[in-house]
């Protein structure tokens, strides 16, 4: 992969609360708002790349703008290369043991870092990662929370717009005939060939989701997620085993490691690392690899911009998660036509942050 001779100036970092087209209430919370951390470094040459990343509680924005602006100094003057940028900042939270916010903001850095070298070389992302700019096959997980069968199956209906025709539901309700009646509710009301998959949250213990697997088995879900506690590998295994659905998991991996880890312990049928919890671009090229050698179908989670590159470079690519809580900063949203997530054919990810809106959201 090229890289261009581009030196660190700065880094900027802003805390903000995007506002969401559709709430989503799941059985591990609600998210009403989307807290969000924006991400600008600044090179000496005069080019800027940008990243945004999602804090999964507003609490920790403050933490993650600190933490951020902590590294600041040390990366001003350290040359804009991606992986031996992961390197030292790797090697500086080494006793953080490089997980939680450390890592969400290592994958910030890096995604930036990316779509400054993009810029600089003139090309996008995909083709700088050996890929393609190509519409990518995506799913609208944009809603479906836990809102009963009456509303959640109307939303579904309505989750069919841009074209798509998969989408994802929030189970774990607090019975199993309530998942039951809510799956029906919602295969029901789209159309036939509709691809419906489920996300429980981590919600329920081992033998409580083999009992509502088994429930589901026949509903014709294309995938059960997270069923239960996600680093639990070896309890994930005896679900996966023990049901026909597909199960799903991936998001809450920390690294390649975790993954490797997940497949050696039979824990998926299907895996989805999120871009930002593995540690960006770097990491998610490192999962890809562990998904071709093992022939595990991989999707994304979250952050569908920069994902939807990366997955026309992943042999085992599978779905995109769409999710439109980044579109209020941006000053040009990707569109999505017929179920794909189109990759405008611009340098870099090919965002730009919406500077009025942001100062709106900042002031507010």
């Amino acid at each position: 992969m090229p890289v261009a001779d581009l030196t660190i100036r700065s880094l900027r970092v802003r805390a903000l609360l995007a506002p969401m087209r559709r709430l989503l209430t799941t059985a591990s919370g609600g998210v009403t708002k989307a807290p969000l951390v924006l991400i600008d470094v600044e090179t000496a040459e005069g080019v800027t790349g940008i990243a945004y990343v999602f804090v999964p509680h507003p609490a920790a924005l403050k933490a993650m703008v600190a933490l951020l602006q902590d590294v600041a100094g040390l990366l001003q003057g350290q040359k804009a290369a991606p992986v031996p940028i992961e390197m030292l900042l790797r090697k500086r939270f080494m006793l953080l043991n490089g997980t939680g916010l450390v890592t969400l903001a290592i994958a910030g850095i890096d995604m930036a870092l990316w779509d400054a070298q993009g810029k600089a070389l003139g090309a996008p992302l995909a083709r700088l990662v050996g890929g393609a700019v190509r519409p990518v096959k995506a799913y609208n997980s944009t809603g479906l929370g836990l809102a009963g069968a009456e509303k959640t199956a109307k939303e579904a209906v309505e989750l069919l717009e841009f074209g798509f025709d998969a989408i994802k539901l929030r189970l774990g309700y607090p019975t199993i005939e309530e998942d039951v009646a809510v799956t029906r509710a919602v295969m029901r009301a789209v159309p036939a060939g509709t691809t419906v998959m489920c996300d429980f949250n981590q919600a329920l213990t081992v033998p409580e989701a083999i009992r509502r697997g088994h429930a589901l088995d026949g509903e014709g879900l294309y995938w059960i997620e997270e069923p239960t506690r996600a680093d639990d590998y070896a309890g994930n295994a005896k679900i996966a085993a023990a049901l026909k659905t597909a199960v799903q998991i991936g998001e809450n991996f920390w690294c390649a490691s975790d993954m490797a880890k997940a497949i050696a312990a039979g824990a998926m049928d299907f895996a989805m690392p999120d871009l930002t919890k593995i540690g960006g671009v770097n990491a998610w090229m490192r999962c890809a690899a562990l998904a071709e050698a093992h022939g595990v179908p991989l999707s994304t989670h979250l952050f569908p911009e920069t994902s939807a590159h990366l997955m026309t470079a992943t042999p085992t690519a599978h779905y995109l998660e769409w999710v439109d809580w980044a579109n209020p900063v941006l000053e040009e949203p990707y569109k999505v036509e017929k179920g794909h997530l189109v990759i405008p054919d611009r340098p870099g990810v090919g965002m730009a942050w919406n500077e009025a809106v942001i100062a709106k959201l900042m002031a507010s």
